[in-house]
């Protein structure tokens, strides 16, 4: 649903990305691919024991969980986040674990559901910098998300955390460079930068294409920062190199 562009490449690197509890998003962001409605599916209580069956029969190494965002549900699914790691853990012990959450509306206590399981690393993408938000993530507030990565990592600090951006919707260098500034303040540890890539006319214009070697100087600023990880290139998702990152996190 999200036409991520580097599929082959992870699936043949050991790593996956599941997305949780449906395929309808309660929310319409401008840059996104996957449907959206004002609610999303049934619950499957028997998807985190598929999913953990399934990550023990691909033999992964890394396994990311994504969902939709379900702010139809009291928790935002968080629940169902943390069963599906725990379901993981039982079925693959050797797989490390990544989630990409939503934002929870802000609810610490559905976030503590989810770090209550100990993900390896904890996920939530500030997509782009403030002052795109209405357009952009209208039902999103940068403040919140940024604060959810904060308490992650209070909360359990034996996870990693980590966020993602794209570049490409209308910002500046200067306004990228002021958001990782934030989001090391946060306490995000791992970056990842990729490019926007329009989905359909539909969505958000592309405002321009970043050159390499716009992307390498993030990097080499992020690194200045003190991330423990930064990817950053034009194809970058999120969870492209879910499980090199981790292990670079690691050794830090």
């Amino acid at each position: 649903e999200a036409r991520c562009p580097n599929i082959a490449e992870c699936w043949g690197h050991g790593t996956a990305t599941f997305m949780i509890l449906g395929d309808v998003c309660t929310r319409a962001c401008a840059f996104c691919a996957v449907k959206s409605g004002k609610r999303g599916g049934d619950i499957d209580a028997d998807e985190p024991r598929r999913v953990g069956e399934a990550v023990a029969r691909m033999g992964l190494r890394h396994a990311v969980v994504t969902s939709v965002d379900r702010d139809d549900l009291s928790d935002g699914g968080a629940g169902i986040f943390a069963a599906t790691i725990d379901a993981i853990r039982e079925h693959a012990p050797g797989t490390t674990i990544e989630v990409l959450t939503p934002d929870f509306q802000g609810d610490h206590d559905a976030l503590e559901t989810v770090m209550r399981a100990r993900p390896e690393i904890f996920n939530h993408n500030v997509e782009t910098v403030g002052r795109l938000y209405r357009r952009v993530r209208p039902k999103a507030v940068l403040a919140r998300s940024l604060e959810l990565l904060r308490a992650a990592k209070q909360m359990e600090p034996r996870s990693r955390t980590k966020s993602g951006l794209m570049v490409g919707l209308g910002e500046t260098m200067a306004e990228v460079k002021e958001l990782l500034d934030s989001m090391r303040a946060h306490d995000v540890e791992i970056v990842t930068i990729g490019q926007y890539l329009r989905p359909s006319l539909k969505h958000h214009p592309l405002i321009r294409y970043w050159h390499p070697d716009e992307f390498a100087e993030l990097k080499q600023y992020g690194r200045e920062m003190g991330f423990a990880h930064v990817e950053s290139g034009p194809l970058v998702r999120s969870s492209y190199h879910a499980h090199e990152q981790a292990a670079a996190a690691e050794a830090v």
